[in-house]
């Protein structure tokens, strides 16, 4: 390897270390309490590098929210465009359930703290925006006409997905540790969850 290659592996990897500081202490501290100096402090770094690599405390949120919301859509673009369009939402519902339980630092960034800014991610493009990869698939679904004949609204409809699955992951990344509820396995609760949901949007004879 190169210097020039390495050198960009190493700037790669700083950023990475930087991105997994910020996200884990705006979990834990929220985004008013952390400081690029105590970013700094805890990866014993100076201010310096890290203005290096992010301008300031936006750019860098900005550039946390792109990354993660980027992972997100790349765990969804593993599964394929599968040509029927109710087993790809039944997969993408899984696959969003398995990333967040897998990455709950990610999904509590994403969806319980992070800023609704996501400038630096191209609005539509399943590749890079999961949502648009869900509307997507319920549009095909829609277009399958194997629906309920009230379910025409692809936005709502992709609410309706996306919510049961998040309820699911954020119950158990909350309260999953809390005796006070009986918790049962999060992924099979899940695929039942999609099984019901799927009953209840498909037409009778579908």
């Amino acid at each position: 390897m190169g210097t020039k290659e390495r050198r960009a592996r190493e700037r790669h990897e700083t950023r990475t270390r930087i991105l997994d500081a910020a996200r884990d202490m705006f979990v834990k501290d929220g985004l008013e309490a952390v400081t690029m100096r105590n970013l700094a402090e805890k990866i014993e770094y100076t201010p310096t590098a890290i203005y290096h690599h992010f301008r300031d405390k936006q750019a860098l949120l900005r550039e946390l929210v792109a990354h993660d919301t980027r992972e997100l859509a790349q765990a969804f673009q593993r599964i394929g465009k599968l040509e029927d369009p109710i087993e790809r939402l039944r997969r993408l519902g899984m696959a969003y359930i398995k990333f967040g339980l897998e990455h709950p630092a990610h999904s509590r960034f994403l969806f319980m703290v992070a800023p609704p800014d996501k400038s630096e991610i191209e609005k539509g493009n399943p590749e890079e925006d999961a949502f648009a990869f869900l509307r997507q698939s319920v549009v095909d679904a829609i277009a399958s006409g194997r629906l309920r004949p009230e379910l025409k609204d692809p936005d709502r409809v992709s609410l309706m997905c996306w919510s049961a699955v998040h309820g699911i992951v954020s119950l158990t990344i909350v309260f999953g540790e809390n005796p006070w509820f009986t918790w049962p396995d999060a992924e099979r609760t899940g695929a039942a969850t999609l099984d019901a949901l799927t009953r209840g949007i498909l037409r009778d004879d579908g």
